[in-house]
């Protein structure tokens, strides 16, 4: 396998996430779990909305990309870590590694400006409620989620291509799926100019898209203190409650993976981060939408008089 370009390089070795015996199977049955109740619930979400009149605005609309967005990427990460919990060898090809890469950077990135364009939603109807239906039109709407699958697409292309030119001398990836990170330690040559383009689209996406998040709670958060009554306090915050929760978890462990020094954190801890935003978070993002969501507990138990 050793090589002086990756064009020798046919595969790649998944380390895994443990390489103990007797925690494969156990492992096994809980991601599998996980995988399906993301699955369940994502497309559950997604029928939901389509069969709901009541649902049909554009939180909702933007909501029902957010739970596409995340059987997607889930789906590429997780079958392939089950499959490596019953295979001696973790074995995944040169160009089935790229092809993850690139589609997990895609719907990430993509997820990340869903939750921006979320959050400003959540603004316009709190902050201006007189205004919402002409400033979120079909229209904006339909382009604002456009405009988040290509940044996705263009930060996944950028980046994969860059990943592509690398030369490649080791093949064991100290991880449980071809993340970017782990692989530019294999490479046979200095990887800093690199690392600075990964840094810079990293913290563009997750610093521009982060601080819109948070200016547009500033300003809900201060029109919320505004309102007079108690009940009407309520009514405003538990509007945005269901997205703040699912923007926390998702900046929180992206930021903790990719915006820190290399040698901040452990394997173990890069890894429970990794798992936590690949596999947690698109399973409970519809449990907190619809838990904790009037509007679509309403419509569930309409759909199931319906049936």
């Amino acid at each position: 396998m050793e090589a002086e370009n990756h064009s020798t390089v046919t595969e790649f070795i998944l380390g895994g996430l443990t390489n103990r015996p007797e925690l494969q199977l156990p492992l096994f049955l809980l991601f599998l779990g996980i995988y399906m109740v993301t699955m369940v619930g994502n497309l559950g979400m997604i029928t939901l909305i389509r069969l709901n009149s009541q649902l049909h605005t554009p939180m909702y609309f933007f909501l029902s990309n957010l739970s596409l967005v995340d059987m997607c990427y889930s789906s590429v990460i997780t079958p392939k870590m089950l499959v490596n919990f019953v295979s001696e060898k973790n074995v995944i090809s040169y160009a089935g590694c790229m092809s993850q890469l690139y589609f997990f950077i895609v719907f990430v990135v993509t997820e990340s400006y869903l939750l921006t364009v979320m959050a400003y939603d959540r603004y316009v109807a709190i902050c201006h409620p007189l205004l919402y239906n002409i400033i979120v039109s079909q229209q904006v709407c339909s382009m604002l989620v456009g405009l988040a699958y290509i940044m996705g697409l263009m930060g996944s292309t950028i980046e994969t291509i860059l990943m592509l030119k690398l030369p490649y001398c080791e093949v064991l990836i100290s991880h449980y799926f071809c993340d970017i990170v782990p692989l530019m330690k294999l490479s046979c040559t200095s990887t800093d100019d690199v690392q600075m383009v990964v840094f810079l689209l990293a913290g563009f996406n997750i610093i521009v898209t982060g601080i819109t998040v948070l200016v547009s709670y500033a300003f809900i958060l201060s029109t919320i203190f505004r309102i007079s009554t108690t009940e009407g306090r309520s009514k405003a915050f538990g509007t945005c409650s269901s997205h703040l929760a699912a923007v926390g978890m998702f900046y929180g462990s992206t930021a903790f993976m990719y915006l820190k020094p290399s040698t901040a954190s452990s394997l173990a801890q890069e890894n429970v981060a990794s798992v936590f935003y690949t596999t947690v978070i698109p399973m409970l993002n519809p449990l907190i939408y619809s838990l904790r969501n009037k509007e679509v507990k309403a419509a569930v138990q309409k759909t199931l008089q319906r049936k």
